[in-house]
């Protein structure tokens, strides 16, 4: 059988052993050292130096988190955009909160701001206003901010970026999560960058940031015993991890600018197939990652579904994956509300995730332009 290619698999930069090896030298192997206090500046420094960030044992630690410092509790509502991995929606259950779901916009594919203030206007309606909205950057492309940062405001509701997929994108001259109350930030092993598992807060200011790292680790009180007057968890990055983030701060921005090489690859190879649109910026306020290359199928103009295609990838041992199903969709959250259309669902049926890692190598390249071209 060929060798695989991958959807986005981890990519080593060369610098990460040394950092990680300090860490040894001086046995700072715990979930605090200076590799965590210098992967945490190296993210200031890069999304933007007046932020605060906290680096947590994952991204969906760091959601958790952030609707725990919005004063989320039982029975509060939280909007969250529908189209978008579970994990954005899981820490609202955690909470014993209630999820509302929005559809999508389509040319960001992300959340739709005419649905958001209709939900907003009905919640409050109701009695039930939202304690906090929670939109996504999907596949790295920047929401439409200017208009849910209005909405957020107007209504004073906490905005909450997850901002997983979308580190180094950017939306009118602004960094991706630092828009909103809060930022998320992720670094599991298919992102741009990866720490194995990891993630991180992004902050208004220091004092956020200390209640964070405070809840992260255990909400221990000052005292020379242990003494807990707050209920605390486990979510601190170790020191070893934050040695490998450290290096891979150092190519974050080569590995961006391979991955929107493989979408101006995708651009080239479909340029002339009706039926196939490349999933890239509507305009030049939006700056994306790529950090996923996708596309959409007209089966009625092409004559096969993005299903088809995916199997035809699968049969050469090449990776793709249908975009992410909706939570609205998702049979443990089809009771809670969702405002909008079906954009989200034609969206899902439509749409299929490339190879795109930043490791993905011209041969790869030719090999899946072959099969495509083959199969088309």
């Amino acid at each position: 059988m060929k060798e695989k290619i991958w959807l986005s698999s981890p990519h080593m930069g060369g610098g990460e052993q040394k950092y990680v090896q300090e860490a040894f030298n001086s046995n700072w192997v715990a979930p605090l050292g200076p590799n965590v206090n210098g992967f945490e500046k190296d993210l200031e420094n890069y999304v933007n130096k007046d932020s605060k960030v906290a680096c947590l044992s994952s991204g969906t630690a760091a959601l958790h988190l952030a609707l725990i410092l919005s004063g989320v509790s039982n029975n509060d509502e939280v909007i969250c955009q529908s189209m978008t991995f579970s994990a954005s929606a899981n820490p609202i259950v955690y909470l014993d909160a209630k999820p509302v779901f929005i559809d999508s916009e389509t040319t960001t594919w992300n959340m739709c701001p005419v649905a958001l203030e209709e939900a907003i206007i009905d919640r409050i309606k109701n009695g039930k206003k939202p304690r906090a909205i929670i939109v996504v950057h999907l596949y790295g492309m920047p929401a439409q901010m200017n208009k849910i940062k209005e909405i957020s405001n107007k209504y004073e509701i906490t905005l909450i970026e997850d901002a997983a997929e979308a580190l180094g994108s950017i939306y009118k001259g602004q960094k991706c999560g630092t828009f909103g109350d809060f930022g998320v930030l992720s670094f599991n092993g298919n992102k741009i960058i990866t720490t194995s598992g990891g993630g991180a807060l992004v902050c208004r200011n220091e004092k956020v940031k200390q209640k964070a790292i405070f809840l992260a680790t255990q909400a221990r009180d000052t005292a020379p015993h242990y003494q807990h007057s707050h209920i605390g968890y486990n979510y601190r990055m170790s020191n070893i991890v934050a040695g490998i983030g450290r290096g891979q701060m150092e190519v974050l921005d080569k590995h961006i600018g391979l991955r929107r090489e493989n979408n101006a690859f995708y651009q080239e190879l479909f340029k002339n197939i009706e039926g196939i649109t490349v999933f890239v910026e509507p305009n030049k306020d939006y700056f994306s990652n790529h950090w996923l290359s996708a596309i959409m199928i007209d089966e009625v103009l092409t004559g096969f579904s993005r299903e088809d295609l995916r199997l035809a990838l699968e049969k050469e041992n090449i990776e793709s994956r249908p975009l992410w199903k909706p939570m609205h969709l998702q049979p443990v959250f089809k009771d809670y509300l969702y405002f909008g259309s079906n954009n989200a669902e034609k969206i899902f049926k439509n749409g299929l995730c490339l190879p795109s890692g930043s490791n993905l190598t011209d041969l790869e390249k030719e090999r899946i332009a072959s099969v495509i071209q083959f199969f088309i």
